[in-house]
């Protein structure tokens, strides 16, 4: 693990409630004046994510994801502080969707996030992803990682989105 990184492990079913807060907490300040006010303020925003989190640790149509957290600690406890999960391509010619990596603002520039996508994708795995645009610190990531846009793009819920892909090869970053 990067020095001065989280602990990062395989998400349990015990981790929703907290999977759900960072989910939560990360698109209310990475999207805020991106996405419409109304979702990400929506009194029942934190339970949705919940039951979706308890949904992908628990029920078997998820059993091929790789969900991982990461936790630092905070006084004498450890807290989750992000979240990733990857799973099988649903378009693109890849072996991998990211489909979800999200870390607390405090724990950007930490180390985390890499190690959050490494245990979710492997370098060598060919993989894509979807990420809001405009997101320049996120884009920035992922080109640091091999993902370069391959000129699709979508709308979703009002936000646009690339599509960005990387071929599987061995990266030494």
């Amino acid at each position: 693990m990067t020095q001065g990184a989280a602990r990062i492990r395989r998400a349990t079913p015990s981790d929703a409630e907290a999977m759900a807060r960072v989910h939560v907490e990360s698109w209310r300040r990475t999207y805020r004046g991106v996405m419409r006010d109304e979702v990400l303020d929506d009194p029942g925003f934190i339970a949705r994510r919940e039951a979706f989190w308890t949904a992908v640790l628990t029920e078997d149509r998820f059993a091929l994801n790789r969900i991982a957290v990461a936790e630092a600690a905070v006084g004498d406890t450890a807290e989750l502080v992000g979240i990733a999960m990857a799973g099988p391509a649903i378009e693109h010619h890849a072996e991998v969707q990211l489909y979800v990596l999200y870390l607390l603002d405090e724990h950007h520039g930490s180390g985390t996030g890499n190690d959050l996508l490494a245990a979710v994708v492997a370098p060598h795995e060919s993989a894509t992803l979807w990420v809001a645009d405009p997101n320049p610190r996120a884009q920035a990531f992922y080109r640091k990682h091999g993902f370069v846009p391959d000129g699709a793009v979508q709308v979703d819920d009002g936000v646009r989105e690339l599509r960005l892909v990387r071929s599987g090869t061995d990266r030494h970053d």
